[in-house]
């Protein structure tokens, strides 16, 4: 490296709120950071810049062209449709991400969606407030049904890092676990592998944990659900795109699954619109699974040593190939 790079923080807001330092990024070169930046100013507040860090910003082939110096991308995410990954490419520009960072947040999330949908600790808390219990004859009361969970089965999609905790402490709980993957050949647990319409079918619990491809996209929707017990559980803590949102509220509505839960959405934040917003038995969180202190604090520290491998020369997580002929500070 032979000169001080210029870095660029597009929305350190979505990952930081004072709480967690960006120092350990900022003190490689020359910062500016940005709480928020609309899609519309992101060339220009890039300007010059050498490397930007963000979340979910959008890096499009038109930010590349207006951002000749522009030769580095890090994301605060493991996802990163959100950047033009051929026109970065082109540009002889890295892109990396921190893969894996939130596997024990989000599978703990999971398991907080599937507890509080069988446990109704929410729900016998609401009663007690109200004063149902002071006002009880007997020493317990259990007008609301709860379930075990020991002896349900858990449908995970997708067995990367994520699906895998999460099976494992199914299984810690006394649950059944099968899983319908893109990569069976990799499931040596000793998970049942299934078709996807299987999985559906068995499950009383259908947990989503894949990424969201164009092969995948609302793979959620009117003739999947269609396929899930009555009874069923839906829990959404990957990509909002995954489901058909029409589709899931019908269900839910009309009872052809018992409830969701949802930490995402197909589009974020909530639109007033979003049909999931008024339908019943679904529970919704404003997606936090990744967001504990712990979990940022990890991946803050991955986009500090990503940024100082690719100034060092050597990039780690890269998701695109580039010619790093092209790159800042080659000869």
């Amino acid at each position: 490296m032979n000169k001080t790079p210029e870095i660029v923080i597009l929305d350190a807001e979505t990952v930081t709120r004072g709480d967690v330092s960006l120092e350990q990024i900022t003190s490689l070169g020359s910062a500016r950071v940005y709480g928020y930046t609309p899609n519309d100013k992101i060339a220009e507040i890039i300007g010059g810049a050498d490397a930007v860090i963000c979340n979910k910003c959008l890096i499009t082939d038109e930010v590349f062209e207006a951002c000749p110096n522009l030769k580095y991308v890090g994301l605060f995410a493991t996802g990163y449709n959100n950047v033009d990954i051929a026109s970065a490419s082109r540009h002889g520009a890295a892109v990396c991400n921190v893969p894996g960072y939130s596997t024990d947040s989000v599978a703990q999330h999971t398991f907080a969606f599937i507890l509080h949908h069988y446990s109704k600790i929410a729900e016998y808390a609401d009663t007690v407030a109200a004063g149902d219990w002071v006002n009880y004859k007997l020493f317990s009361y259990f007008y609301i049904p709860t379930t075990e969970i020991a002896g349900l089965t858990l449908g995970v999609i997708g067995y990367g890092e994520i699906g895998r905790k999460t099976a494992r402490i199914a299984r810690a709980f006394g649950m059944d676990t099968v899983t319908y993957t893109r990569s069976p050949h990799k499931v040596d647990d000793g998970t049942p592998v299934l078709s996807l319409e299987e999985l559906l079918a068995v499950s009383d619990v259908v947990s989503l944990h894949c990424p969201l491809t164009a092969d995948n996209e609302k793979m959620i929707n009117a003739q999947t659900l269609s396929l899930m017990k009555p009874s069923a559980l839906l829990i959404n803590t990957a990509r909002g795109g995954l489901v058909d949102e029409y589709a899931l509220a019908e269900a839910l509505n009309s009872g052809k699954i018992s409830a969701a839960c949802i930490d995402v959405l197909t589009h974020e934040p909530m639109q007033e619109d979003c049909p999931l917003r008024t339908a019943k038995n679904c529970t919704i969180t404003p997606h936090i699974a990744w967001a504990p202190i712990e979990t940022r604090k990890r991946l803050l520290n991955e986009v500090a040593l990503d940024l100082k491998a690719w100034l060092d020369g050597t990039p780690r997580n890269q998701v695109n190939r580039y010619s790093r002929a092209n790159a800042l500070g080659s000869p």
